[in-house]
């Protein structure tokens, strides 16, 4: 696949701004994120809202940063190093959520803002409080330039059971509806197809972005390896189209290239880009 270009040696790169839990088991959060956005040549730059203890089976706990902290390291980065785009993921928690949306509105913050809005684990563990999901609705979704839901983040967020194209197309209007630019309902949740489509709206038009599903278990962390991909290639100027089309082709090789870890579910491996 072509990849985004890399900096000169010795050159200030792109910054990517992650902000989202970390993962114990290193698989997805913000270690997913910054071996993403790392690998393509990116500085990822990081505001930790949580600290999960999980490994390959599950989540077991988490402990929340407190929301003033999380809005302090936002500030940090921003103020000094300055950001091309940001990601969102876990959030744990309504004041978190809160305190994103204010510090971006405070900064007056214009690049682009991928919101992952990650509800649970892979293995149903929750990993948002229910009470947020309304913050997310309300706060975050109006500031997000995408948002890239999995079927049971759907489910959650707009109360819609994707199970076929109309369904998807009837989440993604119900989706964008609450405020974000763009909205990517991702397909690859729905093990009754051998494809994984992946369908993105803005409001007048539908695009596909349609793959094979590939044959693993291991996929921990796809989806903020996705989220990371998109980010990276809108901190370059990319269109959002062209992002998302980028972001599914590079988290399709971190498929081809997942490996078996623990006794659970083995990462996606973004890897697979040292030997290229």
């Amino acid at each position: 696949m072509s990849f985004l270009p890399l900096p000169q040696p010795a050159a200030t790169p792109l910054r990517v701004l992650t902000i989202a839990g970390s993962d114990s088991g290193g698989g997805a959060g913000i270690q997913a994120d910054m071996r993403t956005i790392s690998l393509l040549g990116v500085h990822a730059c990081v505001a930790v809202t949580a600290v999960t203890v999980q490994n390959t089976l599950g989540v077991k706990s988490f402990h929340e940063v407190p929301d003033d902290v999380v809005a302090g390291q936002i500030e940090a980065v921003v103020t000094d190093i300055g950001i091309q785009a940001a990601k969102t993921g876990m959030l744990a928690s309504s004041a978190i959520i809160g305190a994103v949306a204010r510090t971006w509105r405070q900064l007056e913050l214009t690049v682009p803002l991928v919101v992952d809005p990650v509800c649970a684990s892979m293995h149903g563990d929750p990993l948002l409080a229910g009470s947020a999901l309304d913050s997310l609705r309300k706060q975050l979704f109006p500031l997000a330039t995408l948002v890239t839901p999995n079927l049971d983040e759907v489910r959650l967020l707009v109360d819609i059971d994707v199970v076929d194209p109309e369904s998807q197309r009837a989440a993604a209007k119900a989706l964008h509806a609450l405020g974000p630019a763009w909205a990517l309902v991702k397909g690859g949740h729905l093990r009754s197809s051998d494809r994984s489509c992946d369908l993105l709206y803005d409001g007048a038009d539908f695009y596909e972005f349609d793959t094979p599903r590939l044959p693993t278990g291991d996929d921990h962390g796809g989806g903020d390896t996705l989220a990371s991909a998109v980010a990276c290639a809108l901190a370059h100027g990319y269109s959002v189209p062209d992002a998302v089309a980028f972001g599914k082709r590079w988290v399709t090789e971190c498929l081809r290239a997942a490996y078996p870890l623990g006794g659970g579910h083995g990462p996606v491996s973004a890897l697979f880009r040292l030997g290229s």
